[in-house]
């Protein structure tokens, strides 16, 4: 089963294929979330700072029943949390929120705060690298098992490699069937940095695609299931995000492999350039 498979990271650590996303939910929304994934089989969480929903999940986690080491915990610095003091500030306050002893997996959010992301000139280079020593004293620190960073592109990443005492272990993009960035996943891949695909259904864009449709129905499969299958054919961590049990199940419900020729089908897919009403990060704005 999915649940139990795993990626290695560049450090030893054993990171789960198939990650409970938490995004959008609150804290009574997340509990429970939590809760049920984790009866199910779930054994990774993904929150964030941003999402202000920490306390939630760690409500959930300590109800859940499953021991803590079998449960792989990520949260994210905040993307306007530029210098080293309040990164590390941060850190510590999840740990509390969460009610943990340590994390599995800290990263940072975003190069740029979600105010000037993707549209700003200043790509806060010097800023990162203080940001990115803060995750690195913490990991020194025992307080996290691994660092890593999100929407980061490659020129991101150069600046952290040039100065790191400690590599990036992951980097979480955005990653669907119509929008996968394969030159970025390239670059990761050959950085020995984890890819993980956060949206992975394209914030419910491709759900309609007739296309993906009938190739989920080829492989009697949902297009979501047909989706995340995709991102972990392309060696992903995938976290879709859901409150719905039955949802849970059955993005967990993988045991099929798209043919290498279906997978480049879904590779060619024209670029969704409209995600809807809701736009793309419309939560961060506000956090």
């Amino acid at each position: 089963m999915i649940y139990n498979e795993t990626y290695e990271l560049s450090n030893g650590v054993q990171i789960p294929k198939l990650a409970l996303g938490t995004w959008l939910l609150d804290n009574a929304q997340a509990e429970q979330a939590v809760l049920a994934a984790t009866r199910l089989g779930y054994r990774h969480i993904d929150t964030a700072q941003a999402y202000g929903n920490e306390e939630g999940v760690g409500r959930g986690l300590a109800a859940c029943g499953v021991p803590r080491n079998q449960i792989f915990v990520t949260t994210k610095v905040r993307a306007e949390h530029k210098t080293y003091d309040a990164a590390a500030a941060s850190i510590d306050e999840s740990l509390q929120k969460l009610g943990l002893d340590y994390l599995d997996l800290v990263i940072i959010h975003a190069p740029q705060p979600w105010a000037e992301f993707r549209s700003a000139e200043n790509r806060y280079f010097d800023e990162n690298r203080e940001a990115w020593r803060a995750l690195e004293d913490a990991y020194k620190a025992g307080k996290v098992r691994a660092i890593g960073v999100s929407n980061f592109l490659k020129d991101d990443l150069e600046n952290i490699l040039s100065s790191c005492e400690i590599r990036p272990m992951v980097n979480q993009v955005l990653m669907h069937v119509s929008n996968t960035p394969f030159e970025l996943i390239d670059f990761c891949q050959a950085q020995g940095i984890q890819v993980e695909a956060y949206s992975p259904v394209a914030h419910g864009a491709i759900l309609e695609n007739e296309e993906v449709k009938s190739m989920a129905d080829k492989y009697s499969v949902s297009v979501a299931q047909l989706c995340l299958k995709y991102d972990i054919q392309l060696g992903a961590v995938v976290l879709p995000k859901t409150a719905n049990p039955a949802h849970m199940e059955a993005n967990a419900a993988l045991d099929f492999t798209i043919s290498d020729e279906d997978m480049d089908i879904l590779k060619s897919m024209k670029k969704i350039e409209d995600y809807g009403k809701d736009g793309f990060f419309p939560v961060f704005a506000k956090g």
